[in-house]
């Protein structure tokens, strides 16, 4: 599985990256199909709160899965779009 981290304008560090890899490549054994992950990561207006946004989208053969999610810490933000996307996965579990 092929796990895509974008950063836009800014450095990822390697324990955020170490850190998103490892959650987001749980989706394999629950999604068979799932060819990669697509991760983006934002920071909008760095001098206000909440200001973290994450995006996750789920590559699956004829399918995709995406959610975006914002917090204070990018840590958080990834574990709510996982959280979307456990549930996505529940309603669409058919479809795979």
């Amino acid at each position: 599985m092929n796990v895509k981290i974008n950063a836009v304008k800014f450095k990822i560090d390697e324990k955020l990256e170490e850190f998103i890899t490892k959650k987001v490549s749980k989706f394999e054994k629950q999604l068979p199909t799932l060819t990669g992950v697509d991760v983006i990561l934002k920071v909008e207006k760095p001098e206000t709160d909440n200001n973290k946004i994450a995006e996750v989208r789920l590559l699956i053969t004829g399918y995709d899965l995406f959610s975006a999610k914002q917090s204070d810490t990018f840590e958080e933000a990834v574990m709510l779009c996982i959280d979307a996307l456990k549930t996505q996965i529940e309603k669409h579990k058919g479809k795979f």
